[in-house]
């Protein structure tokens, strides 16, 4: 059996499927690229359609898919929509599925994938936040494995190896604080989308950035840790490490501390993904400790950045109130971003819409998509009461 594994990548032009890219590129011998899908961006997927050779590919709006057809001729079969998403994700000579779409799009798609057998490599937290319990009982149900590809959560899964669950009492995420770490209240208040583009170590798409800002990044990841490995939401906590170097840890019950370290750059938890469980020589930039200027941990200001409090709450409850935080923050970080609510207005709307909530215990995957679109619709009237 070939030690390549064959890769479908779900979101190929934003920042995680480009590091993808890379990482094949860099280790041929382990990782091909056998399809790839992504939004509207099709001029930079035909590109890399022409630089991998795939045969197959999709786009989510059914224009750009004409339009990289126009592009691509009859080299690569196009599919568009979520049926064109779910027929790469289930792709025959596919072993995993690379999912890298953000928002609610890469759901089905995702879940197309565990049944048909493929392993999941998950870079979208909108999957497990909304469908957490779903997706883990198809994955067990199937037989498949979900590696996460996220800083934090791939370095927990690092440190996890070999431990067993009842040596564990604390997973412990690491947060840069993103641009306002250090901000005053009134500078928050102040701040335009340009301040809260501005992340301080990643570079990452526009959404993804201001959760960062407003820490909803971090909540979503908490959410996503208690499904991934299967602990209850009191033993999850967030710290501050502006370097960015501590991708995460997990403490022991005898209070021992494991840690993974690496440089800033995504190659790192993708290519530990999608060749686990080898660990494969590449040309990444190794650690050189006497560089190290310092390494720094704070406390989150959660009076200041309401988000983790609104996560905590929206995974201990669980039922369909994660769906629902999660859909009433991306409408409110659109409405942020087209300058229509200020920054901190975005806690404000997710929070009223969580308290509009008649929480649902039903998790199947119809009730957390109707809970999403109420929150969504609710999201929305929220804006336009603001604006109006």
């Amino acid at each position: 059996m070939s030690d390549q594994r064959k890769i479908v990548v779900l979101g190929s032009t934003g920042s995680i499927g480009c590091s993808a890219l890379k990482v094949a590129r860099d280790i041929p011998e382990r990782v091909q690229i056998v399809g790839m899908a992504a939004g509207v961006r099709d001029e930079v997927l035909a590109d890399q359609i022409k630089e991998t050779g795939v045969k197959y590919a999709a786009m989510s709006d059914p224009a750009a898919a004409q339009r990289l057809r126009e592009r691509v001729g009859s080299d690569c079969e196009v599919g568009e929509g979520e049926a064109g998403l779910i027929d790469l994700a289930t792709l025959d000579e596919a072993d995993m599925v690379l999912v890298a779409i953000v928002g609610v799009a890469g759901l089905r798609p995702a879940l197309a994938a565990i049944e048909a057998g493929k392993d999941l490599a998950i870079a979208s937290k909108e999957i497990l936040v909304m469908a957490g319990e779903v997706v883990m009982e198809a994955a067990r149900r199937k037989g498949v494995r979900i590696l996460p590809v996220d800083s934090e959560h791939n370095a927990i899964f690092q440190c996890l190896e070999g431990v067993p669950s009842d040596h564990v009492s604390r997973l412990i995420l690491t947060a840069s604080g993103g641009p306002f770490r250090t901000a005053s209240v009134g500078a928050i208040k102040k701040a335009k989308p340009k301040d809260a583009l501005k992340h301080p170590t990643w570079d990452m798409g526009r959404k993804i950035s201001i959760d960062s800002a407003t820490l909803f990044n971090k909540g979503l990841e908490m959410i996503e840790a208690r499904w991934l490995f299967d602990v209850p939401m009191d033993r999850v906590d967030v710290i501050v490490h502006p370097q960015s170097i501590v991708h995460s840890m997990i403490e022991t019950v005898d209070g021992s501390v494991l840690a993974q370290l690496s440089h800033s750059d995504m190659c790192f938890p993708i290519q530990y993904a999608v060749t686990y469980p080898d660990r494969v020589p590449n040309s990444l930039r190794p650690l050189n400790f006497s560089e190290l200027a310092k390494l720094e941990f704070e406390a989150p200001r959660e009076d200041v950045f309401p988000a983790l409090k609104l996560a905590r709450a929206a995974g201990t409850s669980g039922g369909t109130m994660p769906s629902v935080m999660n859909a009433a923050n991306e409408v409110a970080v659109d409405a942020f971003l087209e300058g229509k609510i200020g920054f901190p207005a975005i806690w404000e709307l997710v929070a009223s819409v969580m308290e509009a909530h008649s929480n649902q215990g039903d998790t199947s995957l119809d009730a957390v998509v109707e809970a999403d679109q109420w929150a969504r619709h609710a999201a929305h009237a929220a804006v336009f009461d603001r604006v109006k």
